[in-house]
């Protein structure tokens, strides 16, 4: 195989199996790429399917050039392994559009795309990978990215598709924010619970407790937050589907490694080097580590 689109995915999870259906619905079918192979990607929403042919590349060294757009869709615990792919996929010609969780997308992938330059984004929509390896995608998709030059060629391949795209001047306090709901989420982990719980008094209580925590954190680490946004990420996760899950509950039920680091961690790390105190983020990220990787 030598001839390739010039746009890839790599990694055909929830999110980038509903980024790839978007590209295919609108005629511009990605190359795929992952570790498991599949002969096509389902994604269920409320209109219907869409089923993106396969198949899905499941080693580099079938890659003979780079693309010029790559989405990576992968966790940020599986970065590492991705390593041969991003070689393959990227020159210095290459945007990548990191379609991950967190705020250090481009630390953590800079020294891994041969020169090519990282576009991170906030994802704003709920996707759960099913049973049957289909994909429900439960909202309207919609990508932020920062207003930058190189973030024009992500909006310009997402034009015209069912997942929208804005640019923020402000990309930053974007980021930040939806860090602080993927950090609240994360005390599903520890209930076993999903988004319903949060219609709990008492869990209620403890995750204001914990947003103010963190949007101390991101205060000082120069985000522009208003104080109503705590009660803004309770209210929505409250105003949910009872049933609504989040990946990391996801990966802690099927026994996979949590990206603690970067949706929690990441707030306790920051919150050391500014000198901001975190003593529920001390009690929370021990616990979600342990949750991830033991012992016991």
């Amino acid at each position: 195989m030598s001839d390739y689109s010039s746009v890839a995915l790599l990694g055909p999870g929830a999110i980038g199996t509903t980024v790839a259906a978007a590209l295919h619905e609108a005629g511009r079918p990605p190359l795929l790429c992952g570790r498991t192979p599949h002969a096509c990607l389902r994604l269920r929403h409320d209109d219907g399917e869409i089923r993106v042919p396969g198949p899905v590349l499941t080693d580099p060294v079938a890659i003979r050039h780079a693309v010029t757009l790559l989405f990576v869709a992968v966790k940020t615990t599986q970065v590492a392994q991705c390593a041969g792919w991003l070689r393959a996929l990227c020159n210095e010609n290459t945007v990548v559009c990191a379609l991950q969780n967190g705020i250090e997308q481009q630390t953590q992938l800079q020294p891994l795309v041969n020169g090519a330059q990282i576009i991170p984004s906030v994802v704003w929509f709920p996707a759960q990978r099913e049973a049957d390896a289909s994909v429900w995608l439960r909202a309207r998709p919609r990508l932020t990215l920062p207003d930058t030059p190189g973030a024009a060629r992500i909006v310009t391949a997402l034009a015209g598709t069912r997942c929208s795209t804005d640019l923020s001047a402000d990309f930053h306090s974007v980021a930040w924010r939806k860090l602080l709901q993927n950090a609240v989420a994360g005390l599903m982990v520890l209930a076993n619970r999903r988004a319903g719980m949060f219609n709990r008094r008492d869990i209620t209580e403890l995750a204001l407790a914990y947003l103010s925590e963190a949007l101390n954190v991101a205060r000082a680490c120069g985000a522009t937050l208003s104080d109503n946004v705590t009660h803004e990420i309770v209210a929505g996760l409250q105003s949910a589907p009872a049933d609504l899950s989040t990946s990391i509950l996801a990966d802690r039920q099927a026994g996979r490694p949590l990206e603690w680091q970067c949706r929690n961690g990441v707030i306790q790390r920051y919150g050391r080097s500014k000198g901001v105190p975190t003593p529920l983020s001390d009690i929370i990220v021990p616990l979600l580590a342990a949750a991830s990787e033991g012992p016991g």
